[in-house]
């Protein structure tokens, strides 16, 4: 069986053995770039590598020019994959510790994988915290994985760059939806960027709102119900999300595909890159 949303911590359980499976540590904080791979170091699933958000999943920042976490160069990022035995047919677990002060970046790295083209990758459900609350089986140090090849199928229509989202944003036949926290959409409260507010004809959509409160995914039907208010009768595949600076939208994405409704586009520069254009407007 292919997991290509959501994984159980029984079911990954069953399969820490397998070679065929592989699970990545994706824990990040952004007050501290040391703090996911130090809380690696003293704990993790047996038998996962660790994928820094900066250094693994993200392409050095353009002051300026891109966002906070720009995409990896894909040539590069294959290269990545390969490093940490994936190939295609190989099921890839990401957790992380979203709900326990982390970044939440396990869907941006399930969104790469999708974006190469792999489909057989999964987030577990709960990350970390469920999987420790359980008292499953931990392991510290580094850890590796024998190389494979990774053949990168790079799925291009995954991808809404900024001057799409400008042709997009006002348009009824789209929708644009800024998965940062309401605080943020306001213009309140940010700590992390520049500038304040958010883009013009955006409707704020929380990707906190898709959790139950352990830090569980809720279930589809209920996902359903929510997408479905907020994207009326547009598809996913006319939606394009973007958050701070293309990490945390991606779980919104990912519960879009768990819910049913099918895949829509990230943003990836997102709000960090809009505002590095003064021409680029911008709304409180």
């Amino acid at each position: 069986m292919t997991y290509s949303t959501l994984v159980k911590t029984s079911e990954l359980a069953a399969h820490l053995d397998n070679p065929e499976w592989a699970v990545v540590d994706c824990r990040f904080s952004l007050t501290d770039a040391e703090q996911g791979r130090n809380s690696y170091l003293q704990g993790h699933i047996p038998g996962a590598v660790y994928a820094h958000l900066n250094e693994d999943l993200s392409s050095p920042v353009l002051p300026g020019v891109t966002g906070r976490h720009p995409l990896p160069e894909v040539d590069e990022l294959a290269k990545r994959f390969s490093g940490w035995g994936i190939e295609g047919g190989v099921q890839v677990v990401a957790y992380d510790d979203l709900g326990q002060g982390g970044l939440g970046s396990a869907a941006r790295l399930w969104w790469l994988l999708r974006w190469l083209g792999h489909e057989a990758v999964a987030v577990l459900q709960g990350g970390w915290a469920v999987w420790q609350g359980e008292n499953r089986p931990r392991r510290t140090g580094v850890e590796s994985r024998s190389p494979r090849r990774f053949t990168p199928r790079l799925q291009a229509r995954l991808v809404a760059e900024a001057e799409e989202v400008e042709r997009i944003r006002l348009d009824p036949a789209y929708r644009l939806l800024d998965a940062r926290g309401v605080d943020r959409y306001r213009g309140e409260n940010e700590t992390i960027d520049p500038v304040a507010g958010h883009i013009p004809g955006a409707v704020s959509a929380p990707y906190m709102d898709n959790f139950e409160a352990d830090g569980r995914f809720r279930p589809a039907e209920e996902l359903r119900e929510r997408f479905n208010g907020l994207l009326g009768k547009v598809l996913a595949e006319k939606t394009v999300v973007y958050c701070g600076s293309g990490v945390t939208a991606t779980y919104n994405l990912l519960a879009l595909v768990h819910a049913g409704l099918g895949e829509a586009r990230l943003y990836p520069g997102s709000w960090s890159e809009w505002i590095t254009k003064l021409e680029r407007p911008t709304a409180r």
